[in-house]
């Protein structure tokens, strides 16, 4: 995956499965990526192109001098969804006000399909997804969607991606999508999969402002 413009990169949770996925591909299609970790030694990816730096989302005085100069962000943080969290709003709330101040306008978030139960999956699935999958993690569902309101409110060209269940399968390319509507047998999908849509579209203004399902 190849693009002709060269574009600098800040990867939020670089460490994490999608993030890291994430920096690979931007890498290999040929842009410049910043991977803000929260300790160095957790991503052991080398390249010419790639800064590795130390910061936390919760505490934007660490990173955002590494806002400077950018292109774009992807936020692929992550935190256990099945406990109380203010990862997602909190920190991602920090990363707006940053990217106001620092001029940078265009975004990537990881959300999650099941924060609303989609009126076109099968009735089972729905079933499944209201009485299992969001009693086990609706802790992080519900600062999710505190999420997801507090970047719809905002100016940038933000893209919240909703994955379903996500795998470990490697980057395939072949995926199906649905902008701002609901995906049919949204299921499954790679983190390698959900990266490359990204890497894929980070210019494409069809998306932003928009809400992606995305799934195989």
């Amino acid at each position: 995956m190849k693009v002709e413009q060269t574009l600098n990169i800040l990867v939020i949770g670089a460490n994490g499965g999608i993030g890291k996925e994430a920096v690979k591909l931007a890498l290999e299609a040929g842009h410049r990526v910043t991977a803000l970790v929260r300790k160095r030694a957790n991503i052991s990816i080398t390249h010419n192109n790639l800064q590795v730096v130390q910061g936390d989302i919760r505490q934007p005085e660490t990173f955002e001098d590494y806002l400077d100069g950018k292109d774009a962000v992807i936020s692929a943080i992550g935190e256990n969804m099945d406990k109380p969290t203010t990862l997602y709003s909190e920190g991602n709330d920090n990363l707006l006000k940053v990217m106001k101040k620092k001029g940078v306008t265009r975004a990537f978030f990881i959300s999650a399909s099941a924060i609303e139960i989609s009126p076109v999956q099968p009735f089972i699935v729905r079933l499944a997804t209201k009485y299992i999958v969001q009693k086990l993690f609706g802790y992080g569902y519900a600062d999710q969607r505190i999420m997801e309101k507090l970047i719809k409110e905002s100016d940038i060209n933000w893209t919240i991606m909703r994955p379903p269940r996500l795998t470990n399968k490697p980057v395939s390319g072949h995926y199906r999508f649905a902008v701002n509507s609901f995906l049919k047998n949204c299921l499954t999908i790679s983190r390698a999969d959900v990266a490359h849509f990204m890497i894929s579209n980070i210019l494409n203004e069809a998306i932003y402002k928009a809400t992606v399902e995305i799934a195989y």
